[in-house]
């Protein structure tokens, strides 16, 4: 897999051509700003009136209704939740969108699921950051970049691949790295990481910790330390330099209960737990079951977060973090602006 870095992007290909941001949520906010400061021509459409047209307003760029901006621009980049893409694609962007436009999205999800099929006409691609809107936009403050996908799904033009490249490079993709993929690729590895590993894999692997700690008659705070507050000293060692590394940098000890007793927890049950994951993403039964969610109004989806927001774990963890102001010095997340 080969590597793409400023150097090998045009950058003009992207001059003289209008850009708008669809939403202004994590991803919106980072992809507008940083294409901005990039040099690039950026309008944001929103819904007027909507949880996030007060803090665009504030956000010093052109602010339209999502029609209008779509009515303007050249390049639209859809940056709404999943769930509401197609809805809005249905009915604001594709009456607006003409032969030759480009249509961008930072998830395969609706194209892939056959949610939105664009007509032959207009060029399809895909730029999509390796992290959270927060820290795409945080890195490219500090001068560097996340690593971005990219992939072409239409390419009516002939050009769609290097204007993808330089939208990829717009939002500091090109600073840290530029992968070419596939629209299945990128989705399907994508919700499998979310939902095996780092989101579902690691918020359940906490919980059960610390509430195993807490059953056993440990103090609650003790357990919160051990079982989440740690874990990222853990995981900026495997960021660093992969597992190897973080296992030179722990104890003799540490790294021998790592090797004899983590398979023990993650054991052939857990992979084949996984394996059913995958296949699902696969066949599109999730893709299914999150679609009907949405049009049921989300009743397991608000359920288990409700939940999840009256776990112990939040509340010890609110009260332990008000400790350390310098987390809060540090924040990625500003609810406010973001």
């Amino acid at each position: 897999m080969q590597l793409y870095y400023e150097k090998d992007a045009d950058l003009t290909v992207l001059q003289g051509k209008k850009i708008a941001v669809i939403g202004y949520g994590s991803q919106g906010h980072a992809h507008a700003h940083n294409l901005k400061e990039s040099g690039f021509d950026v309008i944001v459409g929103l819904r007027r009136g909507g949880p996030s047209w007060a803090k665009a307003e504030t956000g010093g760029l052109p602010l339209f209704e999502t029609a209008e901006a779509v009515r303007q621009a050249q390049v639209v980049m859809i940056l709404v939740p999943d769930e509401l893409q197609a809805k809005l694609y249905n009915e604001e962007i594709a009456p607006n969108l003409n032969d030759g436009d480009y249509l961008a999205f930072a998830h395969g999800f609706n194209i892939h699921y056959g949610q939105i099929m664009p007509p032959a006409g207009v060029n399809v691609f895909m730029a999509a950051p390796k992290g959270p809107g927060h820290l795409v936009r945080h890195e490219y403050t500090q001068g560097m970049g996340v690593p971005t996908l990219i992939a072409i799904h239409q390419d009516a033009s002939g050009d769609t691949r290097g204007l993808a490249m330089a939208y990829a490079c717009g939002i500091g993709g090109g600073r840290a790295g530029i992968i070419e993929t596939s629209f299945r690729e990128e989705t399907e590895t994508d919700l499998f990481g979310e939902q095996a590993v780092l989101c579902g894999g690691v918020t359940e692997l906490i919980r059960a910790g610390y509430e195993t700690l807490v059953d056993a008659g440990y103090a609650p705070e003790m357990a919160y330390f051990e079982c989440l507050h740690e874990l990222k000293l853990i995981v900026d060692l495997i960021y660093e330099g992969g597992i190897s590394n973080m296992r030179y940098s722990i104890s003799n000890t540490a790294q021998f209960g790592d090797l004899t007793r983590g398979p023990r927890v993650i054991n052939e049950e857990s992979r084949e737990a996984m394996a059913e994951i995958l296949e699902e993403i696969q066949d599109g039964s999730f893709a299914r079951e999150w679609i009907l969610e949405n049009q049921a109004n989300r009743p397991v989806f608000n359920a288990l977060t409700r939940k999840g927001e009256e776990h112990e774990i939040e509340e010890v963890g609110e009260k332990l973090r008000s400790m350390m102001s310098w987390i809060s010095k540090k924040k990625l997340v500003d609810k406010d602006k973001n």
